[in-house]
């Protein structure tokens, strides 16, 4: 296997604990969790130290970081099931292995330490490698290939969206002009591209210029962003009743989804102007975090990888039964059941832990402000 490549500092690790906790710690029988980006294994090994009861089932699309994972998680290997998979394959791999329910999940989303510290990898702007950022080396296009083959017109939309990169154009231009010279092929020359798009003022601010470029490359070369959007619902859809999801993003394109993927399930789909909640349109899903919880700056200063983080959790819950609506602010009828509601969010997650953590934002920062991928630690 040869020795670790990278550093390991897994992100918000206390917090995802103590979110997973009340889901994983049942006296009556043992539970399942889902690491969907098992990485390095610092969250899973937490996970299976803390709870004696608990099966692991880890996914990771990077055969190397399987393979330390699995050197790291030995001591639980009666406990532990790794795969070689896409978190949106989920569904086939609980089939595979007879766990048609789960109890948590989390998705740390975003390049892995290993990927980012191994400079043959690609990822990195600062180092000059081969264009290739698959986060699973076995399969699927690179950069290279994309970078060379893409039009103009392509690559600038894979900037603009995947990137958000106000000056695509200009930079996808410099690429069709740069590969008709000779074919591009270093990660150095296209970040050096990549600078020279884009005007002085703009290089002043917001880090390295090449950063979203990289960003928007990674995602189209990982179909990350389709990946994620079909794995959500069906994580969601595995949860049993008490379940729970922890969702830990780098840029503002993943929080998007997650967030939609939560909010479209803590809210009823009944008519408002109903006295009573139907049957099958209540809310599946109670918010354990209100907006996005971040990094505290003690954190950041620990571990700088943290800095970009936004997390985001849920639990599963049964659908009510058919009750009455309370009329809300200027008379509109409101659910009184799952949602965000300060006071009811404070009495549900009381009766899960003694301390009110989950209806509270930690010490720190919070907030939903995009920003640009710079690399998880998990």
């Amino acid at each position: 296997m040869g020795e670790l490549r990278g550093t390991h500092v897994p992100v918000l690790l206390e917090r995802c604990l103590e979110l997973l906790a009340p889901a994983l710690t049942r006296g009556d029988r043992q539970t399942v969790h889902v690491d969907a980006t098992l990485g390095l294994g610092g969250h899973a090994e937490a996970v299976l130290a803390a709870n004696p009861g608990t099966v692991l089932i880890g996914l990771d699309r990077d055969t190397e970081a399987l393979a330390h994972a699995r050197a790291r998680l030995a001591p639980y290997a009666d406990r532990v099931h790794l795969v070689h998979a896409v978190y949106d394959e989920l569904p086939e791999v609980l089939d595979r292995l007879g766990h048609p329910l789960i109890d948590g999940i989390l998705f740390d989303l975003g390049v892995s330490s290993l990927q980012l510290d191994a400079p043959d990898r690609g990822f990195a702007y600062a180092q000059d490698a081969p264009l290739d950022m698959r986060m699973d080396q076995t399969r699927g296009v690179t950069a290279e290939e994309i970078v060379n083959s893409y039009s103009a017109g392509e690559l600038a939309r894979v900037l603009r969206v995947y990137g958000e990169e106000k000056f695509a154009g200009r930079i996808a231009g410099a690429i069709v002009r740069e590969r008709e010279r000779g074919r591009l092929t270093s990660s150095a020359r296209l970040a050096e591209l990549v600078r020279e798009s884009i005007p002085a003022p703009a290089r002043r601010t917001g880090g390295h210029p090449a950063k979203r470029t990289f960003q928007a490359l990674r995602i189209e070369v990982n179909r990350e962003l389709a990946a994620l959007e079909a794995a959500l619902p069906a994580a969601l859809d595995a949860l049993a009743p008490g379940g729970r999801m922890v969702v830990l993003s780098y840029q503002s394109l993943e929080d998007r989804l997650t967030k939609q993927a939560l909010a479209a399930r803590a809210r009823s789909t009944g008519p408002l102007d109903l006295p009573v909640e139907l049957p099958g349109t209540g809310p599946t899903l109670r918010l354990l975090s209100r907006g996005a919880e971040l990094a505290s700056e003690a954190e950041i200063s620990a571990n700088p990888r943290a800095a970009s983080v936004r997390l985001r959790a849920a639990e599963r819950i049964e659908e009510g039964s058919p009750g009455r609506r309370d009329a809300g602010p200027g008379g509109s009828s409101k659910a009184t059941r799952g949602g965000t509601d300060r006071e009811r969010f404070r009495r549900t997650t009381v009766l899960h832990q003694p301390s009110t953590q989950d209806a509270t934002v930690r010490p720190g920062r919070r907030g939903d402000t995009p920003g640009t991928d710079e690399g998880e630690g998990t």
